[in-house]
């Protein structure tokens, strides 16, 4: 009999099959974002419609934002200048853009501008959770010169930067694109995941690379991402992170770029969307065929190179009173439309990007073979008012535990992010942490996103 995958009390996501013995009249099914409110105009002098590679994350009470401010010039052709702007919000609906007096720029240091000059093409930072982190290097970055390499910044309070070393720190790689580190803590090492363009039929097709490093300045070498179950695609960026809620898991939101489709005029031919994948050791991803963001509606999204996902999946709080908190990602449009770029925040339920989903006529899904600590149950669930969900325990081999078997769940119905599972007799567990068990999860008219013991 396999051994029993060890949870203890780590919230699992519906993601992928890692977990799944088998499912009957059930699906694994994507969801998708809804469209909200813009949340950045880059119409400042020091920005323009070619702003992109767009970062956010939250800091404590404050969300930080970094993008390019570029503009191209349609009469040129040409983009008149490359800088790092910066904006900040409390709630990460309203942004601002402070005057931080750091950089020149047409005469001024009254602007949003953090950093110009080397990278500026495509700077990515992030904070440093690495417990040994230098105060002073507590803000990290990398950024391209061309096909030169990534060089890796540092900074102590996240708008003055600097180089922490003249000389790039990866060097395999075409790296036009935005390209990204992070502190996975779960590893103990830095994780880079950058672009390159790999050879497909002949063909140069735009791909993902990933490296690690344990002091951000000396890497391994780098090697390919590898997918499930989809042909290679353009993957213009990549926005791999750890999903904050469950972060053994790591999250992508690749742009997918289809450069033999074109919607409207203009000198450079594709069209583009946003996709979906996840990871468990940082290399595999079962990555989504079907997109994640369409272009829409808005015409504006299907010029090339528009749909960008940010790097960065923050929390912020619902708009609808009572509800819990949701996910907001941010995704560019009106890339070379007019005179400025925007960035729409786009919401999805806390650990809603995929979900076991199954009809009212009924469906399953049966774990593996778990070990688990705690005494609860808690399920990120959601039913129709006809539908339902019932939960049975049962033995590594499959036999029904007593106390816990599908006579004895109680029928649960109703839409909560963490909704304590119940029997007969109650919802107490702990006779049975620590011990292999498999889940069954009965479904009609259901979705299950997650669930976690505790």
């Amino acid at each position: 009999m396999p051994e029993s995958i060890d949870i203890g009390t780590r919230r699992e996501l519906l993601i992928d099959d890692y977990l799944i013995d088998k499912i009957v009249g059930a699906r694994l099914v994507l969801h998708k974002p809804v469209a909200r409110e813009v949340a950045i105009v880059c119409d400042a002098p020091w920005e323009g419609n070619t702003c992109c590679y767009p970062t956010v994350f939250r800091d404590g009470d404050l969300y930080r934002m970094y993008y390019r401010g570029s503009h191209f010039d349609e009469n040129t052709e040409k983009m008149s200048h490359q800088v790092v702007c910066y904006a900040e919000s409390r709630d990460g609906l309203s942004w601002t853009k402070p005057d931080l007096g750091i950089v020149e720029f047409e005469g001024s240091k009254q602007n949003s501008i953090v950093w110009d000059g080397l990278g500026s093409h495509n700077f990515a930072p992030f904070k440093d959770t690495n417990p040994d982190c230098k105060p002073s290097e507590q803000y990290k970055a990398i950024a391209s010169k061309g096909d030169e390499g990534l060089y890796a910044f540092k900074s102590a309070d996240a708008v003055d930067w600097s180089l922490m070393s003249d000389k790039p720190v990866i060097t395999e790689g075409k790296f036009d694109s935005q390209n990204l580190a992070f502190w996975d803590p779960l590893r103990g090492l830095y994780v880079d995941f950058h672009r390159h363009f790999a050879d497909e039929e002949g063909a140069r097709v735009r791909d993902i690379m990933t490296c690690t490093s344990s002091d951000f300045l000396n890497w391994t070498e780098p090697e390919w991402l590898k997918y499930t179950g989809v042909p290679r695609e353009h993957l213009y960026t990549n926005q791999v992170t750890p999903y904050h809620r469950a972060p053994h898991i790591y999250m992508g939101f690749p742009k997918r770029f289809v450069p033999t489709r074109s919607m409207v005029d203009h000198r450079h031919a594709g069209v583009s969307d946003g996709v979906f994948m996840t990871s468990r050791d940082g290399v595999t991803f079962r990555r989504w065929g079907e997109a994640f963001i369409r272009p829409g509606l808005q015409p504006e999204r299907w010029v090339n190179r528009n749909n960008m996902t940010a790097w960065g999946i923050v929390e912020t709080e619902s708009g609808v009173p009572g509800t819990p908190p949701e996910l907001s990602i941010y995704s560019t449009e009106s890339y070379y439309r007019g005179e400025a770029c925007r960035l729409r925040r786009f919401t999805i339920r806390l650990d809603g990007f995929t979900s076991a989903q199954a009809p009212l006529g009924g469906g399953e899904v049966l774990t593996k073979s778990l070990r688990f600590e705690g005494t609860r149950l808690y399920l990120n669930m959601s039913t129709s008012a006809a539908g339902s969900l019932r939960v049975e325990l049962q033995e590594a081999d499959g036999a029904p535990i007593e106390g816990f078997n599908l006579a004895e769940s109680e029928e649960i119905f109703g839409d909560e992010i963490e909704r304590v599972a119940t029997w007969k007799d109650g919802a107490d567990l702990s006779a049975l942490a620590g011990r292999p068990v498999r889940l069954r999860f009965l479904l009609r008219d259901a979705d299950l996103f997650a669930f976690r013991f505790g």
